[in-house]
């Protein structure tokens, strides 16, 4: 079941936003060769507590970290773990946070050290394919607008949209209805409404887009090794268009 949120509900998660928003702007600095991905853990877990919120995704169907960190290869899912990362790797860090019941869900790319001219690309390229998918939802459009602005975008750069894995609803639960492509056709599937909430948060794959799971039955892996983009936001659909609720700040940009 779709809920439409109130404006009071809707302030609570924008709430709950810059709090995951503040977090990720820690990491800008945090990140860095020679850490590991469980520093991370262990840093945004303290953030989110010490900030009064809850790590959400802990518990969540059986998941036992704070973080998602996704590393080079990896499309989403990864669990943190004390590899050290090195100078050149991309990681992807995704979490949700409960605060006071409300809840948001923000990935965010970050290049470990300096990036490679591919990776950079890459990064450009999915980060504004996130943007274009947001600039769809729009009242009175169909979440087919937000997979065919994102598809035909990310395609005509080369890079293929990861399939396997989607966008969706959020709050009063992590996932909740509607669940809806980041690929597909103009004016197909539901049609938006003022009071929705969801997360646009596009996958883009170097390679091709098909996947493969490792065997924790979590993590998802590009099948030809190639490099993984993701970036996220959580949303409100408003009479007034699209309100980025985990926004970092210049839009387009964070």
């Amino acid at each position: 079941m779709i809920t439409l949120k109130s404006k009071r509900e809707v302030e609570k998660m924008a709430e709950s936003g810059a709090l995951l928003a503040d977090v990720h702007k820690q990491l800008r600095t945090f990140i860095k060769p020679g850490i590991t991905s469980w520093d991370i853990e262990v840093f945004v877990r303290n953030y989110i507590e010490s900030h009064g919120g809850v790590a959400a995704q802990i518990g969540f169907e059986e998941y036992k970290y704070a973080t998602c960190c996704s590393i080079n290869d990896e499309i989403c899912h990864g669990f943190p773990r004390k590899k050290v990362l090195k100078d050149g790797d991309l990681i992807k860090v995704d979490m949700c946070i409960d605060l006071n019941g409300a809840i948001s869900d923000s990935c965010w790319s970050y290049s470990v050290g300096s990036a490679t001219d591919e990776t950079k690309h890459l990064m450009e390229v999915t980060k504004k394919a996130l943007y274009l998918g947001i600039e769809q939802a729009k009242v009175g459009n169909r979440v087919g607008d937000i997979g065919h602005a994102i598809q035909t975008y990310v395609e005509s750069e080369g890079y293929s949209v990861v399939r396997d894995f989607i966008a969706h609803g959020i709050g009063p639960t992590i996932h909740e209805e509607p669940f809806f492509a980041h690929y597909g056709e103009p004016g197909k599937g539901l049609r938006l409404k003022e009071g929705m909430t969801i997360t646009i948060e596009p996958m883009v794959n170097a390679g091709l887009w098909q996947m493969e799971m490792e065997p924790n039955g979590w993590t998802a892996k590009t099948r030809d090794g190639s490099l993984s983009c993701q970036y996220e936001h959580s949303l409100a659909i408003t009479k007034d268009g699209p309100v980025i609720l985990t926004s970092q700040g210049e839009e387009g940009s964070y």
